[in-house]
Order: C-alpha cells, then sequence, then structure tokens
C-alpha cells in the first residue's frame, strides 16, 4: 500500500488547526467593523489576532513548499495559498484577506472525504455574506453619500447583490463598494451556478440509473423469451420422434397391434385342427 506524501501528512494533520485560525480570524476582523466604539485594547487585540492567523497560514504555505516534489508545479496549482499569504501586504487590497482566507479554508476542507458538495456550498454562501457584509460595511459607513450605515443595511445588501435581485434601495457609492458589489455577485452567480449543476446532474445520474434498470429487465426478459422457445423446440422434436416410432406396426410395444387386428381378420388358434362344417 502506498503511503502519503510528507506533505500530504502535514495538510492532513494541519487541516483542523487552521480551520479555527480561521474562525479567529473572521472574528477578529468582524469586531472592530460591527462595534467600532469598542476601547482601543479590543482594535488592539483584533489586529494582532489577524496578523497571527496570516502568520500561520503563511509559515503553513512555507513548510508545503519545502515538502512538495516540484516547487514549480506546488506555486502554480496552489496559487490562491499564495494569494493568502501576500495580499495582507498590500495595503489596497486589505479588505480582500478575508475572502482569500475563506477560500482557502473552503479548499482544505475539501480535501477531506468526508465533505459534500452541498456543505461547501452552503459554507461559501454564509462566508462570501459574512464578507460582503462587513466588507462594504467598513467602506460605506463613514461616506459622504452612502446609505449603508449599519450591519442589518449591510447583509440585506449582500443577500440581494448574490442573488442578483438587487432592489436598489441601498447601494455603494464609493469605488471600493462597487468593485466589492461586482465580486459578490460573480460569486453569486457562480454559486447558483454551482447548485443548478448539482441538482441537474443528481437528476441526469437518477434518469440513467433507472434507465440501466429498465434495460437489464427486457434483457432478462428476452434471455427468458430465448429459453422457452427453446423447450418448445425440444417438446415438439422429442414429441415428433415419439409419433414416427410407433405408428410403424412393427413395434412390439404395448402400443403395437397384431396385424390381424388391424386388417380385422379374427385370430386363428395356434395347435387345433380346423374343423369344417359337414355337407348336408
Amino acid at each position: 500500500m502506498k503511503q502519503p506524501s510528507r506533505q500530504a501528512r502535514w495538510e492532513r494533520r494541519t487541516q483542523v488547526p487552521l480551520l479555527v485560525l480561521a474562525v479567529a480570524f473572521a472574528v477578529a476582523y468582524a469586531v472592530p467593523i460591527v462595534a467600532p466604539d469598542a476601547g482601543e485594547g479590543v482594535h488592539r487585540a483584533c489586529t494582532h489576532a489577524e496578523w497571527v492567523v496570516w502568520a500561520a497560514f503563511a509559515v503553513d504555505y512555507m513548510v508545503r513548499l519545502g515538502l512538495a516534489t516540484d516547487r514549480r508545479v506546488f506555486v502554480r496549482t496552489h496559487w490562491l495559498d499564495l494569494a493568502a499569504v501576500v495580499l495582507p501586504l498590500v495595503q489596497p487590497l486589505r479588505l480582500l484577506r478575508l475572502v482569500a482566507t475563506l477560500m482557502l479554508v473552503g479548499r482544505r476542507a475539501r480535501m477531506a472525504p468526508q465533505v459534500r458538495l452541498t456543505t461547501y456550498v452552503a459554507g461559501a454562501v454564509v462566508g462570501l455574506l459574512m464578507f460582503g457584509s462587513l466588507a462594504v460595511l467598513s467602506v460605506e459607513r463613514d461616506a459622504p453619500r452612502g446609505n449603508i450605515k449599519n450591519l442589518g443595511d449591510a447583509v440585506w445588501w449582500s443577500f440581494t447583490t448574490m442573488t442578483t435581485v438587487g432592489y436598489g434601495d441601498h447601494s455603494p457609492t464609493t469605488g471600493l463598494g462597487r468593485l466589492i458589489a461586482v465580486g459578490l455577485m460573480l460569486s453569486g452567480i457562480a454559486l447558483l451556478g454551482v447548485v443548478t449543476a448539482n441538482i441537474a446532474a443528481w437528476f441526469i445520474a437518477r434518469f440513467e440509473r433507472d434507465d440501466q434498470v429498465e434495460r437489464l429487465q427486457l434483457a432478462a426478459l428476452r434471455e427468458l423469451q430465448d429459453e422457452v422457445r427453446a423447450l418448445r423446440a425440444e417438446v415438439a422434436r422429442l414429441g415428433g420422434g415419439d409419433a414416427d416410432g410407433g405408428g410403424d406396426g412393427s413395434g412390439s410395444g404395448p402400443g403395437a397391434m397384431p396385424a390381424q387386428a388391424a386388417s380385422g381378420a379374427p385370430p386363428s388358434c395356434a395347435g387345433q385342427p380346423e374343423v369344417t362344417s359337414p355337407t348336408p
């Protein structure tokens, strides 16, 4: 049995700790936005927690890069992991850190065989709703013409944007807020497509399974019909042979009839003298 590589063992061992750190990152990211009037110590603790989580993801990426057999292939196929590490260093993209972290956790969680597509889609929806609400609230709350001033308005706006309904009662007015809206709309369309494709695949698989059962039943019926035809032919052949053998008149079986009886002449008694009537 092939043993898993060191990289696979490392990823399996760090999956749960990274998930816990991602949740801590989300909480640390949300607290300053939801409670802007919190003390300076709370804001400082949240900032430190964010950087600690970032450092953990950076160490995880470097360790996996060192354990990879082909580092170029690893960098090319794990670009999302690299984005989660690099984005905190790019100040204009600071708000996208949460997206990279959530998507990275989703990718690591999908490696587990027990995680289903439905669970992943539900987690992605909740994560994107949370990100969109917090991100647009942090951007639009202090905007001069902004109309998203509290968490309730932000959640409602995120939900209508992801579902591409767009009532228009709340909308971003800043450039970064509109960029977030574009990302949410594209994500909502992608998730809706995944759900639709999953449902269609389920129906197709169900129909194919029913068709396969029907084909097997038809094949069994045809085989049974062939066997019945063969048995009928065998019975007809055997019945025809018996009729030919018993109807030639030369057999000695119980069905054979003496020649005299067949011709209608009375049988003669062997060994007795023939009696003639006297002539007058």
